[in-house]
């Protein structure tokens, strides 16, 4: 599997225009970078309560599901990141107020990347259940993404086609 390139222009590419550009990677990788997709679905992510949650995860996944329909598989993977961005975040205020979960700033040279870094973790709090209920809708949406079968032969289908584009 090719790592997500976080050294391309993403400000100024079209990654619909160019699919052969776009890297799966893991998890959300690239989340917040590519476009146009980034521009598309982000004003509709949200996780504050469980009702925002409810209607942020419908939309996006309807996104996904348009995305697929449409043949669009980097529009796809896109939504699914989001869904799954939902659920991490959701998940991570749920532990921690505040959302934070290490002491100390993020190094500069690893903003976009998800790991501690050297960082001292911050402990647990009392799980917040408003938090909980958010991540666990989002988790139903990501769980939804990842078992469609459309989805899982896009995926394989774009890992082939691109798999030696530089």
């Amino acid at each position: 599997m090719r790592e997500f390139d976080y050294d391309l222009d993403y400000k100024n590419l079209d990654l619909r225009a160019q699919p052969e550009l776009y890297r799966v990677g893991r998890g959300e990788q690239g989340v917040l970078l590519v476009e146009p997709y980034k521009s598309e679905i982000l004003p509709y992510w949200r996780f504050a309560t469980p009702e925002v949650a409810k209607q942020s995860s419908e939309t996006i996944y309807q996104m996904f599901l348009d995305y697929l329909a449409k043949d669009d598989f980097v529009g796809a993977d896109m939504a699914r990141k989001f869904i799954q961005m939902g659920y991490t975040r959701a998940r991570r205020y749920a532990n921690h107020k505040g959302g934070k979960k290490y002491k100390g700033p993020v190094p500069d040279d690893k903003k976009g990347q998800s790991g501690a870094h050297g960082r001292e973790a911050l402990p647990r709090q009392q799980e917040d259940p408003i938090k909980a209920e958010s991540a666990r809708i989002f988790k139903q949406k990501w769980d939804a993404c990842r078992k469609n079968d459309t989805y899982l032969q896009m995926k394989k289908a774009h890992r082939e086609r691109y798999k030696d584009v530089d």
